[in-house]
């Protein structure tokens, strides 16, 4: 089947010549991967762009060979490979690029795909990256995609070959000028590295709709070009004064974050942009014209920068990466760390209370203590950077929001650290996490294992009610005991030790072998032995298990396993 029809002067293409260009511009970004990488200087000086854009096309490559049922209409597959590229874009570039192809999905309607279509979706292209982009830079791949848009919008009614050329060419124009635009890409003597991967992927699609590639000069070759340096010498309109539009300055910045956002909308997203824009820079953020959208931003707080999203809708998809230093650095000093003796995996606990500090620290965690006031995400990131360690296992003990928790463990993964936050709701389900923690397993093996021993630990607590407050069993009055089975109140009673029992009984109802009682500081004397009593007396068979916690707030805390 032929994926260009030819009718005159309006070459038409079908689905599955998108798919072809899709394939061949992922093999020519692998072929000039490398190339590219070398270029990347702006706006930080990272290596990646080759990186990111194959990442970027790839995933829209898997998205359109998903596809079943009718593979040839050109909007089905211009939508798959929309959708792909979004969820998949990596980078500032991959994100652009990601708006290329929208802008192709947003035009074709229909079956085929025609020269006006190319030159309509290119000029969309364009108006979708430079409105993603916060602080647009000239001499960037939007000006390039610029360049080719307008050069497509001047062959109105020109076949798609001759207008995908007319692109493609201007491309190449614009990419040699970039220097002339961005002084960092002038003193490097280099082209904008995203820049050449948009022109490697339009002369893909010369290839794909022609049968030929075009024959370009060595645009990106090495380090001060002599073409770079004639077009800037001759070129003598570009005013220096006014100099290209200003950017943050990415050298103070250490992540990369880039993130999915569903159930969203436009409000939203645009509230997003503007937190975003107090956090960090080298903001891009666009939408797959679905209901997704896809953000990117450049920070010193990765966390700050995932909880800003969570506000926004459904946060999925998180990717990290550090600017402080290079991957290969950090994995050769992990294997110097483990090489040196140093243990690799280490645990952290969020402990109240000097006896539960203790008893932590007995079974080989670190702790934080959170005793006098809340511990903040700042605080429990700070903690985990401290730790000598290139595995950390943190078991939050409930001290923190899930939200909050989220934004933590994004921040605190890198290259060098392996962190996994498991979800322990109380010191007890830490407790019972910790003790089936063992350091020879693989980290995430040991994650799994402490985290099926936290959740198979009912738990629940015994305090003293501060407040009269209407709860789900009724209304407590001050100075009432109140029981939770976890964040539930379940027994309100004016007698401490009658409502302690009672909450005993309940924790027990549906069975268990095990009954570790933590108590706190305001616990009453022979509170804990009249407790033991109650359960041995009551459950024959079943043990228990009695620490001097120490902890405020609750008279204990309960663990049934």
């Amino acid at each position: 089947m032929g994926d260009v029809q030819r009718q005159g002067a309006d070459a038409t293409a079908d689905g599955l010549l998108l798919r072809r260009w899709a394939r061949r511009s992922v093999d020519c970004l692998e072929e000039r991967r490398g190339e590219i990488n070398s270029l990347n200087v702006f706006p930080i000086p990272d290596s990646d762009t080759g990186t990111n854009l194959l990442f970027t096309m790839r995933a829209a490559l898997d998205s359109a060979e998903a596809l079943d049922g009718d593979v040839t209409s050109a909007t089905r597959t211009a939508n798959a490979l929309a959708r792909g590229a979004v969820a998949g874009a990596r980078g500032n570039s991959g994100v652009i690029l990601s708006q290329v192809i929208r802008g192709i999905a947003e035009t074709v309607r229909g079956e085929r795909i025609n020269g006006r279509d190319l030159a309509e979706a290119l000029q969309t292209g364009t108006e979708l990256a430079s409105r993603a982009v916060t602080d647009l830079v000239e001499g960037t791949i939007v000006t390039v995609l610029r360049a080719s848009g307008e050069a497509a919008a001047q062959c109105v009614g020109v076949d798609l070959q001759s207008v995908a050329l007319a692109a493609a060419d201007a491309a190449a124009h614009a990419l040699v000028k970039t220097p002339q635009q961005l002084d960092v890409l002038a003193s490097a003597g280099v082209v904008d590295a995203g820049g050449l991967g948009l022109l490697v992927i339009l002369d893909a699609l010369v290839e794909s709709v022609s049968g030929s590639s075009p024959d370009r000069a060595e645009l990106g070759a090495g380090r001060n070009h002599g073409l770079i340096a004639e077009v800037s010498r001759r070129d003598h309109d570009w005013d220096r004064k006014s100099g290209p539009l200003e950017c943050g300055d990415d050298s103070a910045q250490d992540f990369e974050v880039m993130y999915l956002v569903d159930e969203s909308d436009d409000d939203l997203m645009a509230a997003l942009r503007t937190r975003l824009a107090v956090l960090g820079d080298s903001i891009v953020i666009v939408s797959d014209g679905f209901g997704g959208w896809s953000v990117h931003v450049h920070c010193c707080d990765a966390g700050a920068a995932v909880e800003a999203g969570l506000e926004a809708g459904r946060v999925h998809g998180i990717r990290i990466s550090s600017f402080l230093v290079d991957e290969r650095d950090q994995l050769v000093a992990r294997q110097e760390m483990k090489f040196q003796g140093h243990d690799a995996r280490g645990v952290l606990a969020v402990v109240a209370g000097d006896g539960a500090a203790a008893l932590f620290e007995s079974e080989g965690a670190s702790v934080l203590r959170c005793d006098d006031a809340p511990v903040t995400r700042a605080q429990l990131l700070g903690h985990i950077r401290t730790m000598d360690r290139t595995e950390v296992l943190v078991l939050p003990n409930g001290a923190l929001s899930a939200q909050e928790l989220v934004a933590v463990s994004a921040a605190a993964r890198d290259p060098l650290h392996q962190v996994l936050l498991l979800s322990t709701s109380s010191m007890v389900q830490g407790l019972a996490a910790l003790a089936v923690h063992d350091g020879s397993r693989n980290v995430a093996d040991d994650g799994f294992t402490m985290s099926e021993s936290a959740a198979a630990t009912r738990w629940g607590s015994l305090r003293i009610a501060v407040e009269r407050s209407l709860t789900f069993v009724g209304t407590c009055d001050p100075g009432d005991a109140i029981g939770l089975m976890g964040h539930e109140v379940v027994v309100i009673g004016p007698d401490v030790e009658a409502s302690a029992a009672r909450l005993i009984d309940l924790a027990l109802g549906s069975g268990g072998e095990l009954v570790t009682l933590l108590m706190g500081a305001d616990a009453a004397d022979g509170l804990s032995e009249r407790m033991e009593a109650h359960v041995i007396s009551t459950y024959p068979g079943v043990d228990v298990l009695i620490y001097q916690g120490g902890q405020p707030g609750d008279l204990f805390q309960l663990g049934v396993e």
